[in-house]
């Protein structure tokens, strides 16, 4: 390790993140593993942000995941550890919040005692377990804010807003990774650091390879394709993406993801197909069959907060793209189409096929080449390291005996 990284040695991380095995990779993932690169995980599943919901079926769901608690982590690869924390759903029945957080500290304390963590950093990537800031006796606390999470829709909006502001304001360290709510943050917390999305851009660069294989189910397509990659939830404009295929029925729209809602009124167009969850892996050989690729979203708080993973990534395939606006994609406004409307989307299309050239998609894969996960993660254990020595500093002068050793 090297002198500027010293604070951290015989350090390890207790990581609060999105469930790891979601269909999606989110950034909550991609931190992570880079940081096992460097310093013992523990990575916590941490569900519990949809609102509560007083059904029987959510009742055994939740007891089926406190009993799954209790089980040892599991090991994702040498200093790498996975382990699920619930919390049961019925926080207005007295007594349920008071068992939420006690089992909750009891459950991460077992855990890191199983993987051998004595030392540790609590790292925060979503806020509704941060009532655990401060319990784990650990020496620094980070919060690394991907999202406006209490915009999501089906979370408990009140719960999530008070804990985000809460954790936000307990943080020893603060990262904001959306623009958007940079100034918000760092009213709260003066130390508090933009750290913008990065990308696997090695993995993305495949689609310009020619050894890269198409899916079979991708060949058979009528050019041009309009390709999405990510997850289908609420989100997602159906009705644009529904019309800019009726506009377009020589065009075929490739939709790469889950769909997490109906998606029936674009299942019945001879032009839309959907393929399901692919693995992470294998998306470059789908983004190879795009000819322009889109970001979709309706315009709310959540898209007005976000920074969105696919943008960088469908830039490093050096694919066109168009998008809505927002405060991260103006950013790119030299490389990426931005429409405000329909006629707008579609129009910005129709010039990002007309005027695709080889030059333009090597300026594209060059806008996010030194963007990458492995450069953000560095940047930011930089960070944590230089405001751990700060904080030891600071215990020191505070306390004599701690200065004396």
């Amino acid at each position: 390790m090297s002198e500027a990284r010293a604070p951290l040695q015989g350090l390890g991380i207790v990581y609060f993140g999105n469930d790891w095995n979601a269909e999606n990779r989110t950034s909550s993932h991609h931190v992570a593993e880079r940081l096992a690169r460097t310093l013992p995980v523990l990575y916590v599943d941490s569900p519990g942000m949809r609102a509560p919901n007083a059904s029987g079926r959510d009742f055994k769901r939740a007891l089926r995941k406190l009993r799954a608690a209790l089980q040892a982590p599991e090991r994702i690869r040498e200093g790498f550890w996975r382990c699920t924390v619930p919390q049961l759903p019925f926080r207005r029945i007295p007594g349920v919040e008071a068992f939420n957080r006690r089992f909750s500290r009891w459950a991460v304390r077992r855990a890191l005692r199983h993987v051998g963590i004595e030392r540790r950093i609590s790292w925060f990537v979503v806020p509704h377990p941060g009532f655990l800031a401060g319990q784990l006796d650990e020496e620094l606390c980070v919060f690394y804010c991907i999202d406006d999470y209490a915009a999501h829709p089906g979370v408990d909006m009140a719960l999530i807003a008070q804990r985000d502001e809460a954790l936000s304001r307990r943080a020893d360290l603060l990262f904001v990774a959306p623009p958007a709510l940079l100034e918000s943050k760092r009213a709260l917390n003066a130390s508090t650091l933009f750290a913008p999305h990065g990308v696997d851009a090695e993995l993305f660069g495949r689609a310009q390879d020619p050894e890269t294989i198409v899916p079979a189910a991708a060949c058979d397509l009528a050019g041009p394709v309009i390709g999405y990659i990510g997850s289908i939830h609420e989100w997602i404009d159906l009705e644009l993406i529904a019309w800019l295929a009726r506009q377009r029925p020589q065009w075929s729209f490739l939709l790469v993801g889950h769909a997490a809602v109906d998606v029936s009124e674009l299942r019945a167009l001879p032009n839309v197909r959907f393929t399901g969850a692919q693995p992470y892996q294998d998306l470059p050989g789908w983004a190879k069959a795009f000819d322009a690729a889109i970001i979709p979203y309706r315009l709310n708080r959540q898209v007005a907060n976000a920074n969105p993973l696919k943008l960088r990534e469908y830039l490093a395939t050096g694919k066109p793209v168009v998008s809505v606006r927002n405060a991260e994609i103006e950013k790119f406004a030299r490389w990426v189409g931005i429409a405000d409307d329909r006629e707008g989307f579609l129009a910005a299309l129709d010039s990002a096929l007309a005027n695709d050239t080889p030059q333009a998609a090597a300026q594209r894969i060059a806008s996010v080449a030194d963007q990458t996960w492995d450069h953000r993660v560095e940047t930011v254990l930089d960070a944590v390291a230089q405001k751990l020595a700060a904080k030891r500093i600071s215990l020191s002068s505070f306390n004599p005996v701690l200065h004396e050793h």
